[in-house]
């Protein structure tokens, strides 16, 4: 009689298994065994399991070391798509991805930074997720699943978004809504934690194992990684740091707070300071970042401005993590030098912990697709955990 544990830990060998494949392709059996741990006997039964499945495939042969020549496994990129999606505050952007990971397509819309009802922008993600699966290719097993970051406080286990100020939204039972509609496994996440996780799987993290992502767009959001593990706290809402308080009696947020980071270091920040300088009614972050980038002057200083309380909130996060590398990403550091120059400046000069060892700040290395990536992977990772589903 097999016991629920047997089953349980056979599920999870499966897992290591299928994980040590897609991290070390191409790899071969007894390969897979001196990485893992596992013995030959056991390894081999899940890499039968495995191929019939169809999760991985046989990819050629390696060099003789006295026996047969050892057959290499790689992940079988068609066994299905992901859809990864960044519910964005001023955009919704869509990526289509092989179970590799790999982008295969992607549109990112424009929608309205005030007035959208959130049915609205429901209405917009659907008729996104719709135009993905139009344009997914033959797979074994078709869209295996779909994975969203949202800019707010997230359940992630359920799916449930409790509260996003920049989307107006509270309570939105978000998971349920899409997988009514779709009827596929749906994964959601704070917009942040999926840009750290983007990061880490296909960006400047994959080496680090304790890792800060910064989103700095239209607010401010951190993903925490620690031990290769995202932190989420012990009510899953860790990395709301852009509303830390940096001033006493500041600037009203839409939180209900006074004061928080992310009204002196965002989109938010920057159109506020531009907006005493120039005329920006029309002109969208992106405008700005082309101005900048051309040499307008105060669309520099702008970045500037936002760069110097960038570097203030980061400094303070890498005293109280210690990490190996801070990641900035969304909107802000596509400027590129004028910002991030700021910021490790401002760093430099606040940074307790820079006196003793000096952490990496760098941009996104996925720029805009961090988020929809880490979405993606969120649905790639849960797979992995289970590879039955």
């Amino acid at each position: 009689m097999i016991t629920a544990d047997q089953i349980l830990v056979k599920q999870i060998n499966k897992a290591i298994a299928l994980n040590t494949i897609y991290k070390k392709k191409p790899i071969s059996r007894a390969e897979i065994a001196k990485v893992t741990g596992l013995n030959k006997s056991t390894v081999s039964a899940l890499v039968d399991e495995l191929l019939a499945e169809e999760l991985i495939m046989e990819t050629g042969t390696g060099e003789s070391q006295g026996g047969r020549k050892p057959v290499h496994l790689s992940i079988n990129k068609e066994v299905g798509n992901i859809i990864g999606i960044d519910l964005g505050v001023n955009y919704i952007l869509s990526v289509l991805t092989n179970f590799a990971g790999e982008i295969i397509w992607e549109r990112r819309i424009s929608v309205k930074k005030n007035g959208n009802s959130s049915l609205q922008r429901i209405d917009d993600l659907f008729q996104l997720i719709e135009e993905a699966i139009k344009n997914a290719p033959p797979s074994v097993r078709g869209v295996i699943g779909i994975g969203i970051g949202v800019p707010g406080i997230v359940n992630y286990e359920q799916g449930h978004i409790l509260s996003a100020p920049n989307l107006c939204w509270t309570d939105v039972k978000l998971k349920e809504i899409v997988e009514t509609r779709f009827q596929v496994p749906v994964f959601i996440d704070n917009e942040a934690n999926a840009g750290a996780i983007g990061e880490k799987w296909f960006g400047s993290g994959k080496k680090a194992t304790d890792l800060l992502y910064v989103s700095a767009g239209t607010g401010i959001g951190a993903g925490i990684v620690i031990n290769n593990e995202v932190y989420r706290g012990s009510q899953g809402l860790a990395g709301e740091i852009g509303h830390m308080t940096v001033e006493l009696n500041g600037i009203a947020c839409s939180c209900g707070n006074h004061g928080c980071w992310e009204e002196y270091a965002s989109e938010k920040a920057l159109f506020r300071y531009m907006q005493k300088k120039t005329s920006v009614e029309s002109l969208s972050v992106f405008d700005l970042i082309d101005l900048a980038t051309k040499g307008d002057h105060a669309a520099q200083e702008g970045f500037k401005y936002v760069g110097k309380y960038l570097g203030i909130g980061v400094a303070n996060l890498i005293n109280a993590f210690n990490p190996e590398i801070v990641i900035i990403g969304n909107t802000l550091p596509l400027v590129g030098d004028i910002l991030m120059d700021e910021l490790r400046k401002e760093v430099g000069l606040r940074c307790f912990a820079s006196k003793y060892y000096s952490v990496k700040i760098l941009s996104s290395e996925l720029n805009m697709h961090a988020c929809a990536m880490g979405a993606a992977a969120l649905v790639i990772s849960r797979l992995y955990a289970s590879p039955v589903v």
